[in-house]
Order: C-alpha cells, then sequence, then structure tokens
C-alpha cells in the first residue's frame, strides 16, 4: 500500500471513521436472501486444475450436477440453479443497526498515547466534532 509518509508523529493525529463492523451489523444469510447469482443461474466448474479432494467435495456435496466432457482434458460439473452455492457460509446481510461514528487519537501507525476511542451518539456531532478539529487545524496554520 503506497501512503504518503506524516510529516509528523502518530500522536499530533485524529482518525475519524464511521464503520459498521461484520461481527454487530451483519448477520449470515442464505442464497436465496442475497440473490447470489450462482443460486439463481447455477454455476460450473472445471475439473482439470481442482486438487482431487475438491473434486470430490463438490461430486459429493448433495447439490446436483451435469458432468459434461467438453474434449480431452477439459470437464465440466454443471451445478443447476435454486441450490446453496459453495459460498453460501459466506452470505452476509446488513442489519437495521445505524454506523458507529468513531474519533481516535492517531493514525494508520496506531495510538501512540493509547487513549480511549470516542464514539458519537448521533452523526451530526460527529460532523461537528470533526468540523472543529479541522478548524483548529486552520487557526494553527494561521498563526504559524
Amino acid at each position: 500500500m503506497n501512503r504518503i509518509q506524516p510529516q509528523m508523529g502518530a500522536e499530533a493525529y485524529k482518525t475519524y471513521s464511521i464503520v459498521a463492523p461484520p461481527s454487530t451489523h451483519f448477520r449470515k444469510a442464505t442464497c436465496a436472501e442475497t440473490d447470489c447469482p450462482d443460486y439463481l443461474n447455477g454455476w460450473r466448474v472445471r475439473v482439470e486444475g481442482l486438487e482431487p479432494e475438491m473434486v470430490h467435495a463438490a461430486k459429493t456435496s448433495g447439490r446436483k450436477y451435469n458432468e459434461v466432457r467438453i474434449a480431452e482434458g477439459e470437464t465440466w460439473l454443471y451445478f443447476e440453479a435454486g441450490q446453496p452455492c459453495f459460498r453460501a457460509s459466506e452470505h452476509r446481510l446488513r442489519l437495521d443497526r445505524p454506523e458507529l461514528y468513531l474519533v481516535r487519537d492517531g493514525d494508520w501507525r496506531g495510538n501512540p498515547r493509547g487513549t480511549k476511542t470516542r464514539m458519537h451518539q448521533r452523526p451530526e456531532l460527529w460532523v461537528e466534532d470533526f468540523g472543529e478539529h479541522q478548524q483548529n487545524i486552520a487557526d494553527q496554520i494561521e498563526r504559524g
């Protein structure tokens, strides 16, 4: 990752973020709930190039499929639509929870003072805090 090297230590910065952590703002979901394209349209898997264990897992997964040999060295497993895909355990849906509006000391390098992260209860308070911080910077620059 390319980052501009800061001109001051991390203690001279504040980080403002709006987050929706997966652990609190999302839940597991089914393929049908997420309109998973594989669930809606079916999908295919090329046999060649897969580890034998993966081919065995696909064939014994309980999902309906057709095995089609296209040419020598090219075989596909075509899975029917309407059944859970192989990534079904990864599907998530957003819960109806507001984002978290956070302010912490430091930057991407860390929080050297170890101060506690502040969580604003309302977005407008986070915006106000951000604006005041920007104004303080502008005032310091003006003073030199």
